[in-house]
């Protein structure tokens, strides 16, 4: 069919196979997913890395564009979600709002929290406050209006099916997947004092916002992934652009450091265990929690059912524990009192750095104190944690 000005809206300025119609659909989404982790999520919300004005501006007018989305609101409701997390006041929790909610209504939820004046004053600073943010990018419908009628213009009515694509992918995925599922069912790296999980250990749909177990533990670190085999393609993004001069990367998240001739714990250890806690509180579940549960279950005499029940629950933030899970604990560790002694090793240890009253000296005795019981524990695979725990250090500057 010819084209001209009256079938202009149905056929668009570009014939495409349907294949081509998805590709460019994908690609569009997934700008705008990497514009959302990268510029709002770890520039904006945590500054976890610096972006070149230019590519700062790429971005905001990107999500202008393409989801009408304003920074300051975006960037004060993630902020207050971090400050206020599984609370009355987070705005996007399901442990508080229930699942259900989060899948239907996550974005009306965000927008609650971006209306919020206080929120804005509150958790809204250091965020673009000049006369484009004013006069155009606050605008959010011209943006999204104008990605529609431009859809139209080189698609034709396909165009629009793809614009509706559009506008639903930031909703359901940042804010039904992520702010839901992503506190709701996965995996947990951290046992850190909120119910964050990991979705998929590969972080591409969603531009690495799969893993905000890990992003929990470590909010300032512009590096998501943590695990060998876990990707974080916006991380990939982050590397490439510091390749050209596009940003630069301010904070990761730590990686412990070991000198094995050191035998002794001091301030420094000390000052290791605080930067590097759940590293550590991950590796005392697996090398301690796990072997001690798996010799229990191998005891003559020993409730297999009870114990097993109770595995994962060892590791678990006790805080986060409901009161069945905390009875079933609570009945495996009366049930094997070497159990019971390491998760009491669990608990001293992590109150360690969970006081706030003590000083340094304070501290490192208390450490020395849990390192010296703890090889009299008669336990062996917590003597072990025992002597390796002081060899942890600081990294050492750079030459």
């Amino acid at each position: 069919m010819e084209l001209t000005l009256l079938n202009l809206p149905v056929l668009g300025l570009v014939e495409l196979p349907w294949w081509g119609y998805v590709v460019i659909t994908l690609m569009v989404t997934h700008i705008t997913i990497a514009s959302i982790t990268i510029y709002l999520h770890r520039f904006g919300a945590h500054r976890a890395l610096h972006l070149h004005p230019v590519t700062q501006h790429l971005f905001r007018f990107w999500l202008w564009f393409a989801t009408g989305t304003v920074t300051r609101e975006w960037v004060a409701v993630h902020r207050r979600h971090h400050a206020k997390v599984e609370t009355e006041e987070d705005p996007h929790s399901p442990q508080i709002h229930g699942i259900k909610k989060l899948l239907a209504e996550g974005y009306e939820l965000y927008r609650a929290g971006a209306a919020d004046p206080n929120t804005l004053e509150k958790y809204g600073f250091g965020m673009p406050n000049d006369w484009v943010e004013h006069n155009v990018y606050r605008k959010s419908f011209l943006g999204i209006a104008a990605l529609c009628i431009l859809n139209v213009v080189l698609f034709g009515a396909i165009g629009l099916v793809m614009w509706v694509v559009m506008m639903l992918w930031q909703p359901v995925f940042a804010a039904g997947v992520i702010n839901g599922l992503g506190h709701w069912s996965g995996y947990r790296n951290f046992e850190v004092q909120d119910a964050s999980t990991n979705l998929v250990p590969w972080g591409i749909l969603i531009g690495g916002e799969e893993l905000p177990n890990n992003h929990h533990a470590y909010p300032s670190s512009a590096r998501l992934s943590n695990r060998w085999y876990e990707f974080d393609i916006g991380w990939a993004y982050i590397k490439i652009m510091e390749f050209f001069g596009l940003a630069r990367v301010k904070k990761v998240a730590p990686r412990p450091h070991l000198v094995p001739s050191k035998s002794t714990a001091d301030l420094d250890t000390l000052k290791a265990l605080l930067i590097n806690r759940f590293q550590i509180m991950s590796n005392y579940a697996k090398t301690v929690l796990a072997q001690v549960h798996q010799e229990e279950l191998q005891r003559d005499g020993a409730d297999r059912t009870m114990l097993k029940s109770a595995r994962r629950l060892l590791a678990r933030e006790e805080s986060l524990l409901n009161p069945e899970a905390k009875a079933r604990l609570h009945a495996a560790l009366a049930e094997s009192q070497a159990l019971a002694v390491v998760y009491e090793y669990k608990q001293r240890l992590q109150s360690i750095w969970q006081e706030r009253s003590m000083t340094q000296e304070g501290l490192l005795q208390a450490l020395e104190e849990w390192c010296v019981q703890a090889e009299q524990s008669g336990i062996r695979a917590l003597q072990e944690f025992a002597r390796r725990l002081p060899s942890y250090s600081t990294q050492p500057a750079p030459a």
